[in-house]
């Protein structure tokens, strides 16, 4: 018998044949990081059940996996290319253009006829997961879309965005944008689809042409009816504007094809590989199970570094220390309250606290990508809990939707999150040097000095070393998120990750998992990392010693105890008399900052009531009128417009809003996409330059007179 294993990124997969070429038995499996395990199960139940058997049967190997385990029980390893070539040269002679999508890779290969001669030319891309089926499946994840479901979600009919295949995390942030303007996520799951394609078509193929017949191998092209549809739309579209073929729907589906065993054409050619060779004879599992057991580990520790605790005992002192500092707000009913809401980018949260400041009720939603929903679902949780008789004494909002929702909802104060942040965490610390908030996309560093914010550093430009990219592992590899801690802590060996870029570290990843390095162990070293990017790149403070000596860490991702072990290591490697506290209510320090400062707010609070809120009429628009042309960019705006029963309405607008509505606009890249016409637009600036004058730019004042050249004074001869 032969056996062809392929080592994905993602699944493992093999065929077994016997010795006339007839496929014995197959399978598909994810190894959820535990490759090597996963091999081993594979050929023990095959030695059990088929009678594989060392000596005398052959294996061979292939995949991004297949390097270190093939050695071990005597495989012989065919490079991933080479075997889909190769099963594709025997299965499909006539095939000129193969497309194989994987979990975090993706091939392009071209059949040519030279001389007389088939040759083929490749391209791969595996330095980024962006526009892969892990990409895929992690955005239907966000939207909420079940995995049934992705499978026969369209591409035709549904308007299209601008989604970024080329790089993971440009994808994920346009993704977001989409979703926060409310746009469907039956529309973002199509243009996702387009995305992926249109990256292989226009990078992945450096400027060849693919021609007929095309082939679609892996599971992304299997198992998403959108990117086959995308496929044929834009393969139409070439052909036909290259002169080259004029062709139907109909025909389309005969020439662009998803083959019978798709998934395992690697695993084939491996098989048709060995047929023509000698070698890969199969010699047990002995070498393998020691591997599993003994040898990896010790091998890591040479490669990595040892975890995130060296005992039992330093994990008990930490989380003795630790545990105890974080608090839950426990509901309590009273008369009046004061209500902090922060609407960020992946999360909506709400604190209320009594007339005292003392934390009453909190509660949360997931985003779900429209403002509006997102604060109904919020005050509907506050009266559900309070009832009608409560008095709304201050609505204080933060965060990304602060803006946006302020008018809407009758705010008291919308704040930044700087300043809701240093008060959620000087009402509990009032002599803290600096604040450390690592949110869902953002890192905020603010520094003190006698209860005032003299510095701040922002990051929301990249995803390192922010929550979101940690979650967006963990659920990669489908761990949740109150296990990352745990397992991370069970790591006796991480990787050593390079500190920097979100991109570079996503291939980081996807390199350390073709090593062997499991689940866990990435998760750890992810943690491990996490302090300098938080501290360095994202902040650029090189020097800790001067931002002072108490630290207080808050925001959601300081609810993982393992990334809080990693960032009270490092902040006492740097200044060793550091003392490190956690925010009581991490994830809420901003809701509580704002809820606090709406205390404050003198006289009746403007909010609109639980009834308005719960009542509000909304209506999304994203079309071609919608389009912000003040500047090439041409932003795809969404008005998002609210029944608040006053204000004159827009009769003049390309999409005209009656009396009684209100305007939100949301998906803009400046300030100039929150106005229509050129009227609003010469309020705007004046408002920009009144801005400007009333807080002048020091430094350009100084560059500009430093450097000012003199009239001279006399003619010089």
């Amino acid at each position: 018998m032969i056996l062809g294993i392929d080592v994905g990124s993602t699944t493992c997969k093999y065929v077994l044949v016997d010795d006339r070429g007839n496929i014995l038995d197959k399978a598909y499996e994810r190894h959820n990081t535990k490759t090597a395990e996963k091999v081993y199960e594979f050929l023990k139940k095959l030695e059990e059940n088929f009678g594989f058997k060392p000596g005398r049967d052959r294996v061979y190997f292939t995949g991004s996996g297949a390097t270190l385990i093939a050695p071990l029980v005597g495989g012989k390893f065919v490079q991933e290319v080479v075997a889909v070539s190769t099963a594709v040269e025997k299965l499909h002679p006539d095939v000129r253009f193969v497309s194989e999508i994987g979990g975090e890779d993706m091939k392009a290969i071209f059949f040519k006829e030279v001389d007389g001669k088939r040759v083929k030319q490749v391209f791969m891309q595996n330095a980024c997961a962006g526009g892969t089926g892990t990409f895929i499946e992690k955005t239907a994840r966000k939207l909420g879309i079940p995995q049934e479901k992705l499978g026969s979600m369209g591409y035709k009919g549904y308007n299209l965005h601008k989604v970024s295949a080329k790089c993971g995390i440009f994808a994920e942030a346009d993704v977001n944008t989409l979703q926060k303007a409310g746009v469907p996520p039956e529309e973002i799951m199509a243009s996702l689809f387009e995305a992926v394609v249109y990256q292989n078509l226009s990078q992945l193929t450096k400027g060849n042409t693919p021609m007929w017949k095309v082939l679609l191998l892996g599971g992304p092209n299997l198992f998403f009816k959108g990117l086959r549809e995308a496929w044929r739309v834009h393969l139409q579209r070439i052909w036909k504007e290259k002169g080259l073929r004029d062709c139907t729907d109909q025909e389309m589906e005969e020439l662009v094809v998803v083959p019978e065993n798709s998934l395992y054409y690697a695993s084939l050619g491996c098989v048709f590989y060995a047929m023509e060779e000698e070698g890969g004879v199969y010699e047990g599992l002995d070498r393998l199970r020691w591997w599993i057991e003994e040898g990896q580990y010790q091998e890591k520790l040479k490669e990595g570094k040892r975890g995130l605790v060296s005992s039992e005992e330093e994990l008990r002192e930490f989380l003795k220390e630790y545990e105890g500092q974080y608090k839950k707000i426990v509901p309590k009913k009273v008369k009046r309250i004061a209500i902090g809401c922060d609407f960020g980018s992946t999360t909506a949260k709400a604190v209320c606290v009594s007339e005292e400041g003392e934390p009453v009720f909190s509660c949360y939603q997931i985003s779900k990508g429209n403002p509006i929903e997102d604060a109904k679902s919020i005050f509907r949780q506050i009266r559900e809990f309070f009832g009608d008789d409560v008095e709304v004494i201050g609505l204080g909002l933060t965060g990304y939707g602060k803006d946006l929702l302020k008018d809407v909802l009758g705010a008291d104060c919308a704040v930044v999150e700087t300043v809701a942040h240093a008060t959620g965490a000087m009402h509990f610390f009032k002599d803290a040097d600096c604040i450390c908030d690592v949110g869902g996309v953002d890192v905020k560093i603010l520094i003190l000095r006698n209860g005032s914010v003299v510095d701040f550093r922002l990051n929301s430009q990249c995803s390192s070393g922010n929550g979101a990219f940690l979650q967006g592992v963990a659920e990669r590899f489908n761990i949740p998120l109150e296990d990352i801690a745990k397992l991370a802590f069970s790591a006796k060996a991480i990787p050593n990750f390079t500190m920097g870029c979100g991109v570079f570290l996503q291939s980081d990843i996807v390199n350390q998992q073709r090593k062997g390095w499991k689940a866990e162990e990435i998760l750890a070293g992810l943690c491990a990392v996490l302090p300098l990017n938080v501290w360095i790149y994202a902040g650029n403070i090189n020097n800790l010693a001067q931002v002072g000596k108490k630290f207080v860490l808050q925001g959601g991702t300081h609810k993982n105890l393992a990334v809080v072990k990693a960032q009270r290591d490092f902040i006492k490697s740097k200044v060793p008399e550091a003392q490190v506290f956690v925010h009581p209510y991490p994830g809420e320090a901003g809701a509580l900052g704002v809820a606090l400062l709406a205390l404050e707010t003198k006289g009746k609070s403007q909010f609109r009531g639980f009834d308005a809120v719960e009542n509000l009429t909304y209506r999304a628009t994203t079309s071609q009128e919608t389009v912000c042309r003040w500047c090439p960019m041409n932003c795809q705006r969404t008005f998002i417009d609210v029944f608040v029963g006053e204000g004159e309405g827009r009769p003049w607008s390309k999409v005209p809003l009656e009396r009684g509505w209100l305007r939100l606009i949301v998906g803009n890249a400046c300030p100039k996409g929150l106005v229509e016409d050129e009227s609003e637009l010469k309020i705007l600036q004046q408002e920009l330059r009144r801005v400007q004058d009333e807080f002048p730019n020091i430094a350009q004042i100084a560059r500009k007179t430093a450097f000012k050249p003199k009239r001279a004074s006399q003619k010089v001869h």
